[in-house]
């Protein structure tokens, strides 16, 4: 596949005088180095891996972290469309000795190089399924952050071409290597608390208003901002800050339910042993508390419905005033989850461990240990097996684990208002949904909510066919998708 090259002739000029001496020593490397047949090569049993990282003003400053510490592979690149990213890391390469890799701002000219095994990417949301199947398409394997998908339909091309092409593709939700968490699920999955019929994902995390302003975004200096768009529309947001508040525009991000809850939904959805899209979807909530530039919700709770299983995502982006415990003997929860099953419940309270109860109480198990490091060296290895089955979190694990987190964003966007306490539409007569709705609407009374000023929200019920990954409803089919941006399409299979 050939794709357009643009080449800012400006950066080297832009990185000195910025940056001063860093910068001059960032810019005075190639910018590619040159492409022999010494590169052409795959990564044999015992070669260090070539490793490029894709976004590094956010998470992708822990892919480096981790690939630096990683024997088996050697940082070759890192690709920014932001130059004064890639100049903030330059002293984390400093200190720890590490050859200085080349930088590039253009991914496409970075995925033309042959001296790249993988590429490890962490940009904005939008960009992640697109980016992953040209890297695929370049003859890379990938290690992409969650979601690995921007809507529902992504994720499946992304599955599709790893497939097809015989890449291999992994989502980064460190937990799935965690031995803790590996253990923990075991539990869970082996019926030590009985059957478990119902999971909860859990995401109380303060997130403060992102402001309310009616201008675009400033753009730092030397970024080439066509390239931060990428599918996403042209225009330059209206906000305070471009990076990282793009989680709160449903162009570029996902919300918390699409942020910090993939981790959540991925490990209740692995719990229960569901390997498709569920069958009914409903989603509750709004932009809560606040009015600002942000258009997804901060506060959702989202019901996911199988024939013989039930995930509640619960999400909270307001103070937590009183801890909530759910009674049990766990203690307060903040980020993690819990199965219910017929002769108790097991808590993760975190990414490596979890602890089993039954419902006198009783600690029935425990389990902890891991690091991000698990993860990365899983992919590693699968890189070398050239096997995708040895991936803990195989890319179509991935998409069906951020595929909820679209579900319920498309239900709740295709919503109407609703009175606080408006019970769900799906397992509504359930004990545990019935529970977390009133703490749930506890919670936004606790932190004043003004109804009026910034609404509940009651999604469509949304019927999905499993085997198509399709709705029957063609508002939601529409959003199962986007709109590409000349030039940044998504190939599909």
């Amino acid at each position: 596949m050939k794709r357009s090259i643009t080449v800012h002739r400006s950066r080297r000029d832009f990185l000195e005088q910025a940056f001063g001496m860093a910068a001059t020593a960032v810019a005075g490397l190639p910018a590619a180095r040159a492409e022999t047949d010494e590169f052409a090569r795959k990564a044999g049993p015992n070669e260090k891996i070539r490793v490029a990282v894709i976004g590094v003003n956010g998470q992708g400053g822990s892919h480096l972290n981790e690939w630096m510490s990683n024997g088996d592979c050697q940082i070759v690149a890192v690709c920014d469309c932001d130059p004064n990213a890639f100049a903030k890391q330059v002293k984390r390469f400093q200190d720890k000795n590490y050859p200085l890799p080349d930088y590039e701002q253009d991914v496409r000219r970075l995925l033309d190089r042959k001296d790249i095994d993988a590429v490890s990417i962490a940009t904005p949301n939008h960009w992640h399924a697109l980016m992953a199947v040209w890297a695929m398409q370049a003859g890379k394997d990938v290690y992409v952050e969650k979601p690995c998908s921007h809507n529902v339909e992504e994720g499946r091309v992304i599955t599709n071409w790893a497939r097809k092409l015989g890449r291999m593709c992994q989502m980064g939700v460190q937990s799935r290597s965690m031995p803790g968490m590996r253990q923990t699920v075991e539990f869970v999955k082996s019926g030590g608390v009985g059957p478990v019929k119902v999971a909860h994902a859990i995401c109380y995390k303060r997130r403060k208003s992102i402001g309310l302003v009616d201008t675009p975004a400033p753009l730092p200096e030397g970024i080439d901002f066509n390239l931060w768009a990428g599918p996403a529309p042209s225009e330059v947001p209206i906000r305070e800050r471009l990076h990282y508040d793009w989680h709160w525009n449903h162009v570029t991000g996902n919300g918390d339910l699409g942020n910090q809850n993939p981790h959540e939904l991925d490990k209740a959805r692995w719990g229960l042993g569901m390997q498709e899209l569920p069958k009914r979807v409903v989603s509750l909530g709004g932009r809560l508390g606040y009015v600002d530039n942000g258009d997804v919700a901060n506060s959702q709770l989202t019901i996911f419905q199988w024939d013989d299983a039930l995930l509640i995502s619960d999400v909270r982006g307001l103070e937590i005033k009183t801890p909530v415990t759910f009674d049990l003997a766990a203690g307060p929860l903040h980020v993690g989850n819990i199965w219910w099953g017929t002769e108790g419940y097991v808590v993760a309270p975190n990414y490596t461990s979890g602890v089993a109860f039954d419902y006198d109480g009783k600690e029935l198990g425990a389990w902890s240990g891991g690091g991000y490091q698990n993860h990365f060296a899983n992919f590693v290895k699968a890189i070398k097996s050239r096997r995708h089955e040895d991936l803990h979190l195989d890319i179509e694990d991935g998409h069906l684990s951020s595929a909820l987190a679209h579900l319920g964003n498309v239900s709740w966007a295709l919503g109407k208002p609703a009175e606080l306490g408006t019970p769900p539409a799906v397992a509504s007569d359930e004990q545990r949904v019935r529970e977390t709705l009133a703490s749930f609407d506890a919670h936004l009374l606790e932190n004043d909510v003004d109804f009026s000023v910034s609404p509940l929200v009651l999604g469509r019920v949304l019927t999905i066919d499993p085997e198509t990954e399709k709705s029957d409803d063609p508002e939601a089919n529409r959003l199962f998708t986007r709109e590409y941006r000349k030039g940044f399409e998504l190939p599909l299979t």
